[in-house]
């Protein structure tokens, strides 16, 4: 595996940044405060005043790689590259970039909600043709969630650059291991263009079982991994969780400037239901209600950032709304229904996977035996037993200690792939 950070950073505008340092999130569980608890949280260290290059700014270093190849490029709308002669970060989709460079570019694969992004969580979506440059894309998350050899026939190289949120249910990750293992059988090298993980600096959750691996989580990690797309894509390989134990020949353009801690807001949406920073922050939480017959925003423009049901007692949760279709969400959870919940939207950065908010709303819901979809559930918590410990009554402390020894071993795994402090 190869890793290349680009040193020359004169001639490069960087895109915008926050680095003022997040604040401890004012958690809502009764544990929160816990002495016991904090002392298992990470705590955030100063961050470096280091310009930020991401890997699809470091163009000197990864078109050398390109040229005289044929290339497919794995990409989103979030798959930009910063122009330096536009303001306030603006950027060039990388399709424009490589064949503004010449760059042989003869297939795009687009990961969950499309290479525009507007596709509905998990919705099927089709192969088209970008009509702006006539080039065929084809769909990772449609009738092949791998590219297949067909697909594949004929190209030298592939490029994958898209931001990710670093969490384990999110699945750009899941199509970055199956791109992996087409790539590895076809002997094709990748390209990763490392970019920040928004939820890097800390590592929690409940781990995902062998028995539950599914497109929501393929591989023994916690439900927040803390490590860049590139990061995650040396795990894949050094960990040999490609079929038949194969690698890939991988090379890893990494990031200036960058480290965990670092606060970086993304300037584009990563998906539909990903609006902006603070969604970002409540998804490792809010996701886990997926599994559940709680709205968590979607149908709205509070997507994560809200949530609520018709079987939440009113005076208990007094934020009111009814989700309705819009762009990722065409049949919300609980679509037209008046939901009763809670407004999140003024919550600050968050260091862990605070449960207190499903665990609160199970004891409150009116019909608690209809509170989970079991099957969901478990595929986004990775386990069956989180489900049976709420049920059961445990608290969100109690719950969150029968996940530290996991946690732990998983951390010495993943400091063997961290490219970054």
């Amino acid at each position: 595996m190869h890793v290349t950070s680009l040193k020359n950073t004169l001639l490069i505008l960087v895109l915008g940044i926050c680095f003022s340092c997040g604040s401890q999130n004012k958690e809502a569980s009764e544990n929160s405060q816990d002495p016991e608890n904090a002392s298992e949280i990470p705590s955030e260290t100063s961050e470096s005043t280091q310009q930020l290059i991401l890997g699809a700014d470091q163009p000197e270093a990864y078109l050398p790689l390109l040229r005289g190849k044929a290339v497919a490029l794995v990409a989103n709308p979030t798959s930009q590259k910063t122009v330096a002669t536009e303001p306030n970060g603006k950027g060039i989709h990388l399709v424009d970039f490589f064949l503004s460079k010449d760059i042989a570019l003869k297939t795009v694969f687009a990961p969950e909600h499309g290479f525009r992004g507007t596709a509905d969580a998990g919705e099927h979506v089709k192969d088209g043709i970008d009509t702006k440059t006539g080039l065929p894309i084809f769909s990772l998350h449609g009738k092949n969630k791998k590219p297949t050899p067909d697909q594949l026939n004929g190209i030298d190289i592939v490029v994958f650059d898209i931001q990710d949120v670093g969490v384990r249910f999110y699945t750009y990750i899941s199509t970055l291991h199956y791109v992996m293992e087409a790539c590895a059988e076809a002997n094709i090298p990748v390209v990763v263009l490392d970019r920040p993980n928004p939820n890097g600096h800390y590592v929690d959750g409940p781990m995902m079982e062998p028995q539950h691996t599914n497109f929501l989580g393929m591989h023994p990690v916690p439900l927040v991994h803390g490590m860049t797309i590139g990061e995650y894509a040396t795990m894949i390989n050094g960990e040999g969780w490609l079929a038949n134990n194969n690698k890939v020949n991988l090379t890893v353009i990494a990031m200036e400037g960058y480290t965990h801690d670092k606060v970086y807001s993304l300037p584009i949406k990563p998906s539909p239901n990903l609006p902006n920073d603070t969604a970002i922050t409540l998804y490792p939480s809010l996701g886990l209600l997926e599994g559940t017959t709680v709205n968590a925003g979607r149908g709205t423009d509070m997507q994560f950032q809200v949530f609520g049901a018709p079987e939440l007692p009113k005076a208990q949760y007094p934020f009111e709304y009814t989700p309705q279709p819009n762009e990722g969400a065409k049949y919300p959870k609980q679509q037209g229904k008046k939901c009763h919940g809670i407004d999140l939207r003024n919550t600050e950065r968050m260091n862990r996977v605070d449960l207190s908010w499903i665990i609160e709303a199970y004891r409150s819901h009116a019909a608690p035996k209809s509170f989970f979809n079991t099957k969901n559930f478990t595929a986004h918590a990775g386990t069956e037993l989180l489900q049976k410990q709420i049920e059961d009554g445990l608290t969100f402390r109690e719950i969150r200690k029968t996940w530290l020894k996991d946690l732990e071993a998983f951390k010495k795994v993943r400091e063997r792939y961290l490219l970054y402090p």
